[in-house]
């Protein structure tokens, strides 16, 4: 598997990845087993934000086995709801004991991997090579995750050590933001 920065030709492939583990494309029972992915993130978005050097992918020999974001979450220029929430929240959030607002950090995330792929060490080396892509451009990395998304909460808290900084709420949903140093 190598990890590297997505480019525009990725496009195509990132969507579709994106579009079959999205939130509404999965039933209950999907999401509570796998977790799933929000927001809109169709080609064009996607062509976009490689061309800013904002994805990275693990590539299995040409096929996309996964996907995430690591983006400068105040440079959007029409922000998620979720994402915008974080924004608001910044002040409240903190992080090694100051406001989050007081931190240089990038957004973590969407993170998707391939069905036929999981479990065998994908998220986990997408997430290693954010942490280190993000050292020297911010102090910490911060993610979302929906209340409910347990399966994304395992992966990210217990497995890969992120640590909780508190809860928000967008539109009557519950969001937790959590953060891991940058390396």
């Amino acid at each position: 598997m190598r990890y590297r920065y997505a480019t525009e030709s990725d496009a195509p492939a990132m969507a579709a990845l994106f579009a079959a583990n999205h939130r509404d494309a999965l039933t209950p029972e999907q999401r509570a087993r796998q977790g799933f992915v929000q927001g809109t993130f169709d080609a064009g978005t996607l062509r976009a934000m490689a061309g800013a050097g904002e994805l990275l992918v693990a590539d299995d020999e040409g096929r996309v086995a996964g996907l995430l974001a690591l983006s400068v979450a105040e440079d959007m220029a029409e922000p998620p709801p979720a994402v915008a929430g974080l924004l608001q929240a910044q002040d409240v959030l903190e992080w090694q004991g100051r406001p989050l607002s007081e931190t240089r950090w990038l957004l973590y995330g969407p993170v998707v991997v391939d069905a036929a792929y999981r479990g065998h060490g994908v998220a986990r080396g997408l997430f290693a090579m954010a942490v280190a892509e993000a050292a020297g451009r911010a102090e910490a990395v911060v993610a979302f995750i929906e209340a409910g998304n347990l399966p994304s909460w395992r992966v990210h808290v217990e497995g890969f050590g992120m640590i909780p900084l508190g809860d928000y709420v967008v539109a009557g949903r519950t969001y937790s933001a959590v953060a891991v140093a940058a390396a």
